[in-house]
């Protein structure tokens, strides 16, 4: 017999189909259209093709914003991941009142919304008000965000170890959490060291949970925008001018308007790029386990 088929579940799937058009898809197709034209204001366009592309490849600005992307995204995932992976390390293992303390505790900067931490390590860093400022100011070590360049990156990438490590550590934590313990009892019997059974038994266990942390981080890490924008504004100068501020600067501050979407389609693509590397690695790591 055959088997009648059901066309009527895609009635169900078309609200989100049509919620995913206009939030994404309709956009995009916007920021293209503008990619490849130029206007002279009273929403007159003329076709440039790929202008704006070659213009933003070939520009310094992006080439040294990009520099600054790369290098603060490889700082903040060689302290996260380590750090997250040692904390969840050191977590209680069993389930208690404890534990559920711990694991509040950890995950509260992950609540505060990112405007929130910009501002509250603003005011931190202030040498006036700020506790951490003006404890170092106290101890006779300059310190001004606000002026110099590496005060400026310390301020930021301490601001988002604080905030983001608690991913990598619940994240980690929940991969030790699925490893029997028939593994722990068998390495005790065989007198296995500590980092013997780090090496061959927890981070292995972990290896797609930390795929996972790392993926979210670069891609967290690569589009940050709110926390250094509301710090240091990009500055002092361009030090911590990013790929999103100097997107939104070109956008809105000088509003043009094709180079900034040429600038977001790269940046995107870029992104994507990556993404896709991670979720490949993901695929063929679950194949080589089954």
């Amino acid at each position: 017999m055959k088997k009648t088929q059901n066309q009527k579940a895609w009635f169900m799937v078309l609200p989100v189909l049509i919620l995913v058009a206009f939030s994404a898809i309709i956009p995009m197709m916007t920021v293209v259209n503008y990619s490849v034209q130029d206007t002279f204001g009273n929403n007159e366009f003329f076709w440039v093709g790929l202008e704006w592309f070659e213009e933003v490849l070939h520009s310094e600005r992006l080439h040294d914003a990009l520099w600054r992307q790369i290098l603060f995204t490889v700082i903040i995932l060689a302290i996260e991941i380590p750090l997250g992976i040692f904390m969840a390390l050191h977590m209680p293992k069993k389930n208690g009142l404890w534990t559920s303390i711990c694991l509040v505790v950890v995950a509260l900067p992950l609540l505060i919304p990112w405007n929130v931490v910009g501002t509250i390590w603003q005011i931190f860093g202030r040498i006036d008000i700020g506790l951490l400022g003006y404890t170092l100011d106290q101890l006779g070590i300059s310190y001004n965000y606000t002026q110099d360049t590496f005060d400026a990156w310390f301020t930021i990438i301490i601001m988002d170890v604080w905030h983001w490590t608690s991913l990598v550590l619940l994240l980690s934590y929940a991969g030790l959490r699925s490893i029997p313990d028939a593994y722990y009892q068998a390495a005790k019997i065989d007198q296995a060291s500590r980092w013997s059974v780090f090496r061959y038994i927890e981070l292995p266990k972990m290896k797609g949970v930390l795929i996972i942390a790392i993926l979210l981080r670069f891609m967290d890490s690569f589009m940050i925008y709110t926390e250094p924008f509301v710090v240091t504004g990009g500055g002092p100068g361009n030090a911590t001018t990013f790929l999103s501020i100097d997107l939104v600067k070109m956008a809105i501050g000088q509003f043009d308007l094709g180079p900034a979407a040429a600038f977001s389609l790269i940046y995107f693509l870029v992104i994507l790029l990556v993404s896709w590397v991670f979720y490949t690695t993901m695929v063929n790591m679950d194949k080589e386990n089954e």
